[in-house]
C-alpha cells in the first residue's frame, strides 16, 4: 500500500476529478468521495489505469451521516492522509427569500461543515510527521457579496478566510494550505445551481476548463501557495474589488447574478 494517500472530495468530475488525475499521476493513493455512485466507479475505474489504488467512497456530505461514512472509509489511515483535497461544494441561485431552506442549509453542511471537519480530522497527522497539503476550493465569489446567491458566497467567503488563516497559522510546520479561487467554470455546477441564464455565464472570458483549474491549483497545493485565484480575468476581478465600495460591489454582483430576460 502506498504511503502517500489523497483524499478529493467531489472527485467524480469536474475540478475534482482533474486534480484527482494529477494526484494519480503522481503517485497517490486516493480516496474518493462523492454522492453519484455510478460517476464515482466511473472515475476509479479512469484513475486506476495510472497504477495506483483508488478506493471510493459513496457519501452525501450535506448530510451528518456523509461525515460519518468519511470517517469510517478512512478508519486508521485518518493520521496517513498527505493531501486533502476539499473540493465538495454545491451553490443555488435566486432570491434568499424564495429559496427553499433545507437546500440553504444542505449548501451550509457541504460548502462549510464538511470541508472544516475534513481539514480538522487530517491535519494532526501531518502536523506530527511535518509534512502535507491542504487544498480547499473557495472561489473568486467569496471576495464580493452575492445578491441572488447570498449563502452561496457566504460560504466561500468562510472557505477563502478559513484557508488563508490556516496557511498563517501553520507557517513553519511543513504543513501547507491553499485554497483555489476559480470563477466560473466549465463543469457540470452552473446548471445545479440554477446558474446558467445568469449574466455572469455570458461572460466567457472568464470561465475556463476544467482541466486549466485543476492544473494552476495543483500547482499552488504543491508549492505551498496560499492564495491561487486562476485566470487574468479573474485576477483582475479580484484585485479591482480593492478599490471599489462594497456597495458597489454588491450592485454590480447583483446584476451579473441575474438572469437574463
Amino acid at each position: 500500500m502506498n504511503t502517500k494517500l489523497a483524499v478529493v472530495t467531489g472527485g467524480n468530475s469536474g475540478i475534482g476529478l482533474e486534480l484527482a488525475r494529477l494526484l494519480a499521476r503522481d503517485g497517490h493513493d486516493l480516496l474518493l468521495v462523492a454522492r453519484d455512485v455510478a460517476r464515482l466507479e466511473e472515475a476509479a475505474a479512469v484513475l486506476c489505469a495510472s497504477q495506483v489504488q483508488v478506493v471510493t467512497c459513496a457519501a452525501d456530505l450535506s448530510q451528518p451521516s456523509g461525515l460519518d461514512a468519511v470517517r469510517a472509509a478512512l478508519g486508521a489511515r485518518v493520521s496517513d492522509v498527505e493531501v486533502l483535497v476539499n473540493n465538495a461544494g454545491f451553490g443555488l441561485q435566486g432570491a434568499y427569500a424564495e429559496t427553499p431552506w433545507e437546500t440553504e442549509l444542505q449548501m451550509v453542511q457541504v460548502n462549510v461543515v464538511a470541508l472544516a471537519a475534513l481539514t480538522k480530522w487530517v491535519l494532526p497527522g501531518m502536523v506530527a510527521r511535518k509534512r502535507g497539503h491542504v487544498l480547499n476550493v473557495g472561489s473568486t465569489a467569496g471576495f464580493p457579496p452575492g445578491p441572488y446567491m447570498a449563502v452561496y458566497y457566504a460560504s466561500k467567503a468562510f472557505v477563502n478566510s478559513f484557508s488563508q488563516a490556516l496557511s498563517a497559522e501553520l507557517e513553519g510546520t511543513g504543513v501547507t494550505v491553499s485554497v483555489l479561487c476559480p470563477g466560473p467554470v466549465e463543469t457540470r455546477f452552473q446548471a445545479q445551481a440554477r446558474m446558467e441564464g445568469s449574466r455572469l455565464m455570458q461572460m466567457r472570458p472568464a470561465v475556463l476548463p476544467a482541466a486549466e483549474v485543476a492544473e494552476q491549483g495543483y500547482r499552488g497545493l504543491m508549492d505551498g501557495e496560499p492564495l491561487v485565484v486562476p485566470g487574468m480575468f479573474n485576477k483582475l476581478g479580484v484585485f479591482s474589488q480593492r478599490f471599489m465600495p462594497r456597495s458597489a460591489v454588491a450592485a454590480l454582483t447583483r446584476r451579473l447574478n441575474q438572469r437574463e430576460s
